[in-house]
């Protein structure tokens, strides 16, 4: 064999290896990109406790009685240790069971031994002696430990008044 066609063989089989060599680092780089794990999601924790409240009527000197301001006062227990300070505000209406309230409350305490604060917004309805209510955390308004939380809260109100809570969170 001529050396010059020894020589363009070499230099064809040496380029290939090299195609060949990038393509095996390239490759596992690139999809070790594409693969990368999905940011993890938070999971959904359960806090509960009994809790007391004493609501106290705000003399606003209102010409409608169906219309009332309320400040909140709440003592925490059990997963939560801490109080919930708040106004409320009240509607009612001429039919018997019918209502309407929104309030702002904001916890100063501790959840499972983190301390800070977060506010809580509630909104519940009454048709007919059926309620409905809704109480979420505000976003973003955790501080402290307590920074980044997110969630929901269920209020049971049990036969004889007594009030106990379950508060379904995400922390970062």
């Amino acid at each position: 064999m001529p050396i010059h066609f020894v020589n363009i063989i070499s230099e064809y089989v040496l380029k290939q290896m090299a195609i060949a060599a990038a393509f095996l680092l390239v490759i596992p780089l690139a999809f070790a990109q594409n693969s990368a794990p999905a940011p993890k999601e938070a999971s959904v924790l359960h806090a509960t406790g009994p809790f007391d409240v004493k609501v106290t009527p705000q003399n606003d000197k209102s010409d409608d009685p169906l219309i009332g301001r309320m400040a909140l006062d709440k003592q925490y227990h059990g997963d939560l240790e801490g109080t919930g300070k708040g106004q409320m505000l009240t509607a009612g209406t001429s039919v018997k069971g019918s209502g309407a309230y929104v309030a702002i409350e904001k916890f100063t305490g501790t959840l499972k031994g983190r301390s800070g604060t977060f506010v809580l917004q509630h909104l519940g309805t009454m048709t007919q002696n059926v309620p409905q209510l809704s109480v979420s955390i505000v976003p973003d308004s955790g501080t402290g430990e307590l920074k980044g939380i997110t969630g929901k809260m269920t209020i049971n109100i049990a036969p004889g008044g007594k009030h106990s809570y379950d508060l379904e969170y995400t922390l970062p």
